[in-house]
């Protein structure tokens, strides 16, 4: 191999691997992970990313995962329309004034002006809704539960962050609508159980699960759920959200049924929700200095096979790499036999993607009738028999999946801080903690935080005292809940 070949190898290597630390330049780190991991790239349009097929992938497997779950749940998927004529968008004012800072809006066909101002679909309930005024007449038509896949966009005019927030992003909506409020009451829940495995199964992400505060609900709703995640950076995140919207929206849109006894009522309706934001969520979770770091059930590749080329023995220890991988056919598994570039730069490049087993196989090791296989998440390598394989690949990936929870999870349990007093709220406040207190449950208390320390509230958790005696540490006023509050995202 020429001196050339090599250099031009390293140099390749110096421009794929992270060069910016996650603690310490956590910004440049993200950038760096996002674009040399092949997940997404930047487009003309601020704040609007391509998708490339590597985040694609991961999107797909959250999808199907879902999918199947509110399928044996009795939901069908549909579709409506990207445009939203205004006059639908402003029949619920509480809806519409909350979204009307980030709507895009098509005004013009060509040169002529249209009639009707057009939203971009930030959220489909208007959309949605007027159709169901028409599908819902009887009790008979209940429950009605239709979800759908598709794009939105919210025009932020905050910092562009890929994934985490941008302009456009991708979802699912589903929105139903029941004869009882307990039957929707019921289904809030389910849904948020479904985000929670998501998260907590798939992503190796562990989840609080809570209601928002009346400042935080969804506009529009009666009530927010959703699952809050804290990230290893010191900042919480919102994961996913079931609202129950009571029914603002029926009465707003006429969707009314006639019941059993002939009389007439609203309907009671929900809408929930999960976004391309989880990829960002698992890139900053587990991610470290080399990379993407991916639990195994989310990860596009779970096995690399890179066989180690001399040109003596090239073609036998491709051949066996060969069997490897298709000893390992029940995983997702690729052969890397490029010849152009060397082993080390190989070894950098899977590593930087995240993917959670490397096999090397070469010479030395088909004498001894082995493989060696390296962890993302550890480092660690081992020397494995070929004739032991398929079950140590099992288990490994198995182990990889649960220890990056638990790391995960240590985590969290560390960043958690009970604050019992005001000096103990001062304490906390500029550190990078969540902080689980009483609250008042008083908005202008809730914004007066936020204000003087930055600090939000990310939820009232389903796990709660059982009974919330004391005082507000902010305020003095008597507490009503535990809430908790963070910098976020």
């Amino acid at each position: 191999m020429s001196r050339n070949h090599n250099k031009n190898n390293s140099d390749k290597r110096e421009s794929l691997g992270i060069t910016a630390s996650k603690d310490e330049e956590f910004s440049e780190w993200y950038t760096q992970v996002i674009q040399k991991a092949g997940l997404a790239d930047y487009t003309p349009v601020s704040g609007c990313i391509v998708f490339r097929p590597y985040s694609y992938a991961i999107w797909e497997k959250i999808q199907s995962f879902f999918d199947n779950k509110i399928k044996r749940s009795g939901v069908q998927n549909a579709y409506f329309p990207l445009l939203i004529p205004e006059s639908l968008l402003n029949k619920e004012k509480e809806h519409v004034e909350g979204f009307s800072p980030e709507v895009a809006w098509v005004t013009h066909a060509g040169n002529s002006k249209l009639n009707e101002k057009l939203a971009i679909r930030p959220t489909s309930e208007t959309i949605m809704y007027d159709s169901y005024r028409k599908w819902i007449r009887s009790y008979k038509d209940l429950p009605l539960r239709i979800n759908q896949w598709n794009n939105v966009v919210r025009w932020e005019f905050k910092y562009a962050m890929p994934f985490m927030r941008t302009r456009e992003f991708l979802w699912q909506e589903g929105h139903t609508a029941f004869a009882t409020k307990e039957e929707a009451d019921k289904e809030v829940l389910e849904i948020l159980d479904y985000y929670a495995q998501i998260y907590e199964e798939l992503l190796a992400i562990p989840v609080i699960k809570g209601r928002k505060t009346e400042k935080e609900k969804f506009a529009g709703a009666d009530y927010t759920t959703s699952i809050e995640i804290f990230l290893p950076v010191g900042k919480g995140i919102q994961g996913a959200t079931s609202h129950h919207l009571g029914q603002n929206f029926s009465k707003a849109f006429d969707i009314s049924f006639s019941d059993k006894d002939c009389g007439k009522g609203y309907v009671w309706q929900n809408s929930w929700g999960i976004t391309t934001r989880s990829i960002g969520i698992l890139t900053i979770m587990h991610g470290d200095n080399k990379g993407l770091v991916l639990p195994p059930k989310i990860a596009p590749v779970q096995v690399v096979v890179v066989p180690i080329i001399f040109e003596k023995s090239k073609d036998k220890v491709i051949k066996n790499a060969q069997h490897i991988k298709k000893l390992l056919g029940k995983h997702s598994v690729i052969l890397d036999d490029r010849t152009d570039y060397t082993s080390g730069f190989k070894f950098n490049e899977w590593e930087l993607k995240g993917v959670p087993i490397r096999i090397e196989i070469g010479p030395k090791d088909l004498e001894k009738k082995q493989v060696i296989l390296a962890r993302r998440d550890t480092g660690d390598k081992k020397a494995v028999k070929i004739l032991n394989l398929k079950k140590v690949v099992a288990e490994t990936l198995m182990d990889i999946q649960e220890s990056l929870f638990d790391k995960a999870k240590k985590s969290l349990d560390r960043s958690i801080v009970d604050i019992k007093d005001l000096k103990d709220f001062q304490r906390y406040a500029s550190q990078e903690k969540m902080l689980r207190m009483k609250h008042c449950g008083n908005i202008k208390c809730e914004e007066a935080i936020k204000d003087n320390s930055g600090l939000k509230t990310l939820c009232i958790p389903f796990d709660q005292p059982e009974k919330v005696e004391g005082k507000c540490p902010h305020c003095g006023e008597p507490a009503r809940y535990v809430v908790l509050f963070a910098r976020s995202y």
